[in-house]
């Protein structure tokens, strides 16, 4: 190879490493790691919207009206405020005019039923003010707590944890969002659950010993509070069980009907 052949071949080697040097590394390599299987995110509908509402986390009260205290055997008088959570895939969408499936769970004997308000919030906090704490409520939702009451009971005997009571799949029944644009803040107004057609459940959101403002208020000193969690502010008395075959129907004054079958 002559000098003139060499110095060819080195030029043009060397252009086409600082080429190469200047070239962006592929798209794969830009990104981070990435998740070895696809994991999707619980959403809600949102009544009069395209867009749905993601869901962070879900949170509970426990016997958060005077009645339904007393009937599980607390004084409610003397008891300050608990909570729980539930699992975000344990919820079920249920859509307006619609009578949904919902299967009876594994392991239990006595399942029992409790309608309830759901807040859904659009922002959060920690140390929130009551005075404060509704403006964080994106939207409200009509909802139900389901329990394998026996397993809850179970534990509770036993002083174990009473997860596998309340957080197991389908146990967090749900209809659809409401704006608040749309509805206001539901403070008061009739709340019940019929079962085949006779009224078990029948109160009022007045009835609550913790208004959704104080719910908000004293989760936000224990949690930091933020989008995308909902809360469950507790049911009224005459909670019961159902058995394969029984339709449930849930009121809420100011919200649409919501309704399942147990299959």
């Amino acid at each position: 190879m002559t000098t003139i052949d060499r110095r060819t071949l080195l030029a043009t080697g060397a252009l086409a490493l600082a080429g190469a040097a200047t070239q962006s590394p592929p798209a794969a390599a830009q990104a981070g790691p990435k998740t070895i299987f696809p994991l999707g995110q619980t959403t809600i509908p949102i009544v009069g919207e395209t867009d749905v509402f993601p869901v962070r986390r879900i949170y509970c009260i426990g016997r958060n009206y005077a009645a339904h205290a007393r009937e599980m055997g607390s004084d409610p008088t003397r008891e300050p405020p608990f909570f729980f959570q539930k699992p975000t895939d344990a919820i079920q969408n249920v859509a307006i005019g619609a009578v949904a499936d919902h299967p009876y769970p594994s392991l239990t004997k006595n399942y029992h039923y409790e309608v309830e308000l759901v807040a859904a919030l659009k922002s959060g906090g920690t140390n929130i003010a009551i005075e404060q704490a509704l403006d964080h409520v994106y939207g409200y939702a009509l909802g139900l707590d389901m329990t394998r009451r026996d397993l809850q009971r179970a534990m509770g005997d036993e002083k174990k944890p009473w997860e596998i009571g309340k957080s197991f799949d389908h146990a967090a029944v749900l209809g659809p969002i409401h704006p608040v644009a749309k509805t206001g803040h539901l403070t008061k107004g009739a709340i019940s659950l019929a079962v085949n057609g006779t009224v078990k459940q029948n109160s009022d959101l007045r009835n609550m010993m913790w208004s959704v403002a104080e719910q908000i208020a004293k989760l936000s000193e224990a949690f930091e509070l933020k989008a995308g969690d909902i809360i469950y502010s507790g049911t009224p008395e005459n909670v019961g069980p159902v058995v394969k075959g029984d339709v449930l129907l849930c009121k809420l004054e100011g919200l649409p009907d919501m309704s399942i079958r147990i299959v």
